[in-house]
């Protein structure tokens, strides 16, 4: 489960399948923090590269 920071919350949609960066909470390691939301040209660029498989 992941929470979006307030900064990004109006401007972030996360659905199913979007590759995104997370911090996980040092008190509870089963929430994090959204960071980052990679758009589909980043997410090919990133599989073309090998970073993603």
């Amino acid at each position: 489960m992941g929470r979006i920071p307030g900064s990004k919350n109006k401007k972030m949609w996360i659905h199913e399948g979007d590759v995104v960066i997370v911090t996980p909470w040092e008190i509870q390691d089963s929430k994090a923090d959204v960071i980052w939301k990679y758009t589909r040209p980043q997410v090919e660029w990133l599989e073309r590269k090998g970073y993603l498989k």
